[in-house]
């Protein structure tokens, strides 16, 4: 069974810093492409970044210079390394792994906001 489980989520100030975390089981993260995508309330899913198996990334512009995201294929891990956040970045942040078949977790909520 294969299991994406997002962590690192919260409320923060802006100009704050957030780590979100997205473990993965049942799969080789390092095979897949891992993402992070993002909901906010009444607006489409988007994809904030995304890392290939190679190491090349990918940003939204919206979030480039402040986002970072990395893998730590040992552990199985993304991170998804937020700096810098303003009030717009406030959403449901959702890790996936797309392979042949692709997969979601249930999503960690970031919250930016003074």
């Amino acid at each position: 069974q294969v299991q994406l489980v997002e962590s690192g989520g919260g409320l923060v100030q802006p100009g704050g810093s957030l780590r979100l975390s997205c473990v993965a089981s049942g799969i080789i993260s390092g095979a897949y492409v891992m993402g992070w995508y993002r909901q906010a309330p009444g607006k489409q899913r988007e994809l904030v970044a995304r890392i290939f198996s190679t190491g090349i990334t990918n940003y939204a512009d919206s979030v480039k210079g402040r986002f970072t995201i990395s893998r730590d294929n040992a552990k199985n891990t993304v991170y998804l390394q937020m700096n810098s956040l303003k009030p717009d970045d406030t959403a449901v942040y959702f890790c996936s792994a797309r392979g042949l078949s692709e997969y979601w977790g249930q999503g960690t909520q970031v919250t930016v906001s003074s």
